[in-house]
């Protein structure tokens, strides 16, 4: 009978002694092996590992133990977020029939639903526990029933904006000299004006009321780049109010007012989009136990 080999496989050919190339180049192999230390291990299982009230396994919520919901687990409450909700401000600049030449440069912009559908008030405690809710990594609220989030379909259902065109972005963040040339050219001001107000807000940013108290009262005898201005102005104050509404609360960027710059292409913009995106990222900042604040369009959140 042929001898039985190892893997119970029969054959019939003698055994083969390795030759000393072959045993050297398995030394070889032996010797460049990946080796892992014990430490290596136990940084992965420690990532890996489970957070108390959160997930078993987090190898997906890697940030979860700086969660405001893992210092509520272990005992460690948050008072309400504070709310940046400007609903009241956008009623104090009215575009009335002295203004319809304004108005009607807005209506084709695609964001006059923003001045009707904004609420004038925010319920604290219900945004501030969507935000306890609210999971970077995955960009939904974990709720008892499974996962929810905020889409592009609600937004146009919403807000009725434009969700679709050209990409709202921005290269690289807006100097404050740079600020400052943008509001002479584009809102007709003086240097003066421009670095005066840049330095109050200590940022190339305006103040939501200074746009009103320079603006407002332009009408339709005005002449024509008067118009223009104040209609650039109202659009800035207008998302300013809204979309990207921030945790400063009486201002808005004017990297913003680059858009305005062309009134007949803004409704080419997907202001949609930018608005959801300017959302998410301030709801993942708010999820931080530290942070008392919560900007962004809260009508969005709430609705």
């Amino acid at each position: 009978m042929p001898p039985r080999t190892r893997g119970g496989y029969t054959s019939t050919a003698p055994r083969r002694r390795p030759t000393g190339s072959e045993r050297r180049r398995r030394v070889q192999l032996r010797e460049v092996e990946p080796e892992h230390p014990q430490h290596d291990r136990d940084e992965t299982e420690e990532v890996l590992e489970g957070a108390p009230g959160g997930p078993i396994d987090r190898c997906i919520l890697r940030s979860f133990h700086k969660h405001v919901a893992a210092k509520i687990w272990l005992g460690e409450d948050r008072a309400p977020l504070k709310l940046v909700n400007h609903g009241a401000k956008l009623q104090l600049w009215e575009l009335d029939v002295e203004r319809s030449r304004i108005y009607e440069t807005v209506q084709r912009s695609g964001l006059a639903p923003l001045i009707s559908c904004s609420h004038r008030v925010a319920s604290r405690p219900m945004l501030s526990a969507f935000c306890e809710r609210w999971q970077p990594e995955t960009m939904t609220f974990h709720l008892p029933f499974g996962e929810m989030t905020i889409t592009l379909d609600d937004v146009a259902s919403i807000l009725h904006i434009p969700i679709t065109g050209s990409m709202i972005s921005f290269s690289q963040p807006l100097r404050v000299d740079d600020a400052n040339a943008l509001l002479v050219e584009l809102l007709g001001t003086t240097d003066v004006e421009a670095s005066r107000e840049t330095e109050q807000c200590r940022s190339p940013s305006v103040r939501l009321q200074w746009l009103r108290e320079n603006f407002s009262t332009i009408t339709d005898v005005s002449s024509d780049d008067d118009i223009d201005f104040a209609t650039r102005a109202f659009l800035l104050h207008l998302v300013g109010c809204t979309l990207f509404a921030d945790k400063s609360a009486i201002s808005v960027g004017v990297v913003y007012l680059e858009l305005f710059r062309d009134l007949s292409m803004v409704g080419s913009y997907a202001w949609g989009a930018a608005c959801l995106a300017f959302m998410y990222r301030q709801l993942t900042t708010a999820t931080r136990f530290e942070v008392r604040q919560l900007g962004g369009y809260l009508t969005l959140l709430q609705m």
